[in-house]
């Protein structure tokens, strides 16, 4: 194996050679004592352009030297030769094209065994050291004044060179540097990353471009950092691997920049997304676990939405310093589900809160209330209790924030956040994000609670406004159900009602005031008293829907379907008027449930159109079903469809009222139905077996 191809060695042996003398093309000229030539090197050839055949046995200075400087290249020389003292310095040269060249000379006398003096001259081209020198001098100069760190790693990765700049950004020094991998003097960054794609470029040669390493350093250990790195790989002259090269730019700025713009990008698609998805319905449950659906997981791991008992029954409240708050819980989340879910109060219930608890302090000040770092004895003060505040050590809560609901310059409750499995504490970034949330779902939970509040006094003048227990009736037997609309919506004007008249008969009413609330429970109020008047005439069915078509326009709502039937049970018979209500079913042992054939008439308030009685058989044991539409109408069915699930339903083996008015409900009639409905079966029974 020859020296070139030698491995590197680490005991003194062979090591494979550099380049640098390559790239020099260093001449080497052997002079005896009269300076004639007796050794020629190839790379001589190259440099004067004499072949060896053509300098050898020549004198070299009538060979290379002009006649001018002949004199002074023979002092020289002898200088040399009688001293031993080396000389160096640049000399223009005479090549064999005639041209000059100026080629930088180092000579010095040898000896050979037999004690015969030899001069011997190593000469390279000046432009070649020139530029060289250059070379070196920039790569110095930048390398020791650039604001950019730079450092050279060998194969194994360990500092061979650093600069100033890499210096400051480690705060290691350079001693401390050398030798040793980053890895073990900056324990503080995530290097394996790093090292793989470093031994990829030492392997490939692909250099590596502004990756990106966040980490601390002895230089400011509580602070992360963010550099840009960039790994080239290091070769000689020859191709031999020598290592990386490393620049690293402090970006740390642009990085926070960065980061920031990320967490005010997200904290604008969380407000988005509230506006969204808080209040979509008038529900105030509803709107509370929206609220909380939203702060979870991206503002907090647990939220809890308390309001002011004296709120949600729409009162005001003002708490003193020392006075306790009357709390209703309305929504707990967390992700993921832990121990400190057990550890908020049950939503729905009504709790006392301490006043030194920091919710209550959030309510009564209108101010928010953050704990960045939650301490053992803070979670006394968060926690309605130890064995809570224990739930919560556990689950290990450490951060905490409570932000007051304020909507139209009144205080409804708190937002209550908690960090566990996120580990960062809130900041202030945090505390106005959790304000704008609170600020914008308490809008809406304030919208919630007064059309709660109104249509709980809707439903309240709607039931006492709709009859009690039915009057003892000759061959009848009833059954009703009023059921209002599903929380998100208002009370409606849909009513029953069952009335005495003489003779034994019975008149049995169902109508709907189209519109809905107060008002629409009042006008059905005034309606179902005009109708009990009327009958109480004795009217025929249509003659008294013709009297409360008149009646209707000067209501409210003006505008009103109903059905009224009268029972006769000496005839056996049920005589039916309609004003533009959906028809009633009819029930007979062994005949499938059917829609009574009637003319529907206009609803009350339109008028120009009369009204018209139909006469149907109603004997013992045949059922009449009257609703309101809505049991029967949905969004997402066709009316005939509905129509067909009510038959359906009905059909089958008699069941006592109750039970069919429960089924009707239960399965046509919808939690989240946005209208109400009155239903009212009757039964005939033979009057004499009563």
């Amino acid at each position: 194996m020859s020296a070139a191809e030698a491995p590197l060695a680490g005991g003194g042996g062979p090591v494979r050679p550099s380049g640098l003398l390559d790239v020099l093309g260093v001449a080497s000229v052997v002079l005896d004592v009269e300076g004639r030539v007796v050794l020629w090197s190839p790379q001589a050839e190259e440099l004067f352009g004499y072949s060896a055949r053509e300098a050898l046995g020549r004198y070299a200075a009538r060979l290379m030297v002009h006649e001018e400087h002949i004199a002074l290249v023979r002092k020289l020389f002898a200088d040399v030769m009688a001293t031993g003292q080396s000389w160096a310095g640049a000399f223009p040269i005479r090549v064999k094209d005639g041209g000059t060249r100026l080629v930088e000379f180092r000579n010095m006398r040898l000896t050979d065994d037999r004690g015969d003096v030899f001069a011997l001259g190593l000469a390279v081209d000046r432009s070649t050291v020139s530029r060289l020198e250059q070379d070196v001098a920039l790569s110095e100069r930048m390398v020791k004044q650039s604001p950019i760190g730079l450092t050279v790693l060998d194969t194994e990765l360990r500092y061979v060179s650093v600069n100033a700049a890499l210096v400051r950004m480690d705060g290691v020094p350079a001693e401390e540097l050398i030798g040793h991998t980053p890895r073990e003097v900056l324990p503080l960054l995530d290097f394996e990353t790093v090292e793989d794609a470093a031994h990829h470029v030492l392997e490939t040669g692909c250099p590596l471009i502004d990756r990106a390493v966040v980490g601390r350093t002895p230089a400011d250990p509580d602070q992360d950092h963010a550099w840009s790195l960039s790994l080239y790989r290091l070769e000689d002259a020859i191709g031999r691997v020598l290592g990386v090269a490393a620049s690293i730019v402090d970006i740390t700025e642009q990085y926070r920049a960065g980061v920031e713009a990320e967490a005010a990008r997200r904290r604008l698609a969380l407000v988005a997304d509230a506006s969204a998805r808080i209040g979509t319905t008038l529900d105030l449950d509803r709107t509370a676990r929206e609220l909380a659906d939203v702060a979870v997981p991206e503002l907090a791991d647990i939220a809890a939405v308390d309001l002011l008992d004296a709120v949600v029954e729409g009162r005001r409240s003002t708490l003193g310093p020392a006075e306790p708050a009357l709390i209703r819980p309305l929504a707990v989340r967390a992700v993921p589900e832990t121990d400190a879910v057990r550890a908020a109060d049950p939503p729905g219930e009504r709790v006392r809160y301490t006043p030194d608890r920091l919710v209550t302090a959030c309510v009564r000040t209108a101010r928010p209330v953050v704990v960045p770092q939650v301490r053992d004895a803070d979670l006394d003060h968060i926690a309605h209790s130890p064995e809570a505040a224990e739930l919560l050590r556990r689950a290990g809560v450490h951060s905490y924030l409570a932000v007051p609901l304020i909507a139209r310059g009144e205080v409804l409750g708190a937002l209550d956040l908690k960090r566990a499995g996120n580990p960062l504490p809130f900041d202030e970034d945090d505390v106005l994000l959790a304000g704008e949330l609170a600020a914008r779902a308490a809008v809406q939970i304030d919208n919630a609670r007064w059309y709660q509040n109104a249509r709980d006094t809707a439903l309240t003048l709607q039931r006492s406004l709709l009859p009690g227990r039915p009057p003892v009736m000759t061959g009848l037997e009833v059954a009703s159900r009023y059921q209002p609309a599903g929380a998100a919506s208002e009370v409606g004007g849909d009513w029953f009602d069952v009335i005495s008249l003489d003779d034994g008969r019975t008149a049995l009413v169902v109508g709907d005031v189209m519109g809905s609330g107060i008002g629409a429970a009042a006008t059905m109020g005034r309606l179902r008293t005009a109708t009990a008047t009327l009958a109480s005439l004795g009217l025929d069915p249509a003659v008294l829907l013709r009297q409360l078509d008149k009646i209707t326009p000067g209501l409210d709502h003006s505008i009103a379907t109903c059905v009224y039937a009268v029972h006769d049970p000496r005839l056996g018979q049920c005589r039916i008027a309609n004003a533009g209500h959906l028809p009633p079913v009819r029930i007979r042992a062994g005949q499938p449930p059917e829609l009574l054939a009637l003319p529907t008439g206009v609803p009350l308030g339109v008028g120009g159109v009369a009204f018209s009685t139909t006469a149907v058989d109603f004997a013992p044991g045949d059922r009449l079903v009257f609703y309101t539409d809505g049991l029967v109408e949905t969004r997402r069915h066709s009316l005939d469809e509905r129509l067909a699930a009510l038959l359906a339903l009905l059909e089958g083996p008699d069941r006592p009222l109750e039970e069919v008015c429960d089924l009707l409900l239960r399965t046509l009639h919808h939690p989240d139905n946005h209208d109400d409905v009155a239903l009212l079966i009757a039964r005939s029974v033979d009057p004499t077996t009563e």
